[in-house]
């Protein structure tokens, strides 16, 4: 199996992880009756676990073959475009993967403290979470450049569907527009639900090769 067929995997992958994680944290874990975050926490602590790794360690690793795959295909005719691209890729999937062992550590660390002291468990939680969202889980920036620059190569060497590029853009622009708080979350919600049929377009495009 090629590059080409590991990225497509890859792609596939990543859509999962992205709905698995919506049915995670906006549907399984619900945190209604539970009038303290950490409690609640520390009740789901297995769960939570389980679907950091998901969506965000193995989202990273599996993001650095799809950026690989990418690269290979949409490098002719725009190498120092997707040559930047391809960095900003890297990077992201550096900071969804620190984002993960952040969240995992976190957790066990605040379950710990919540023992002893409760008050001081409640602020380490919301740091943790801060520091969470600083990386990747609120902004998104690094995440639409990579998928903005490289819908533009994809233009330049329609080396993938047309329609698929001009969504890329889209949900690109939007993941960059998260940085601005007023807009903030409308861009993250264009963003992840985008992010989901990009993912599925761009797998199936490379399991079918050219």
């Amino acid at each position: 199996m090629n590059l080409q067929k590991f990225g497509g995997l890859a792609a596939l992958f990543e859509a999962a992880a992205y709905i698995f994680g919506f049915w995670l944290f906006l549907g399984y874990l619900d945190p209604t009756g539970y009038e303290k975050k950490v409690a609640f926490l520390a009740e789901t602590q297995t769960a939570q676990y389980i679907g950091n790794i998901v969506i965000y360690t193995l989202f990273g690793v599996f993001l650095v073959v799809l950026a690989l795959a990418l690269h290979e295909r949409l490098k002719t005719g725009a190498e120092a475009l997707m040559q930047t691209a391809t960095v900003f890729g890297f990077i992201w999937a550096g900071l969804v993967i620190a984002t993960g062992m952040i969240a995992v550590v976190g957790a066990d660390a605040v379950v710990a403290l919540n023992a002893t002291d409760p008050t001081g468990a409640a602020s380490l939680l919301q740091s943790i979470s801060t520091i969470q969202e600083g990386l990747g889980g609120g902004v998104e920036v690094v995440g639409g450049i990579w998928l903005l620059l490289l819908s533009i190569a994809g233009l330049r060497g329609l080396r993938l569907p047309k329609p698929l590029n001009y969504l890329g853009i889209l949900v690109g622009a939007a993941g960059t527009l998260t940085i601005i708080p007023p807009i903030s979350e409308v861009g993250a919600a264009i963003f992840g639900l985008g992010q989901i049929v990009w993912f599925l377009w761009v797998g199936i495009a490379l399991l079918r090769g050219k």
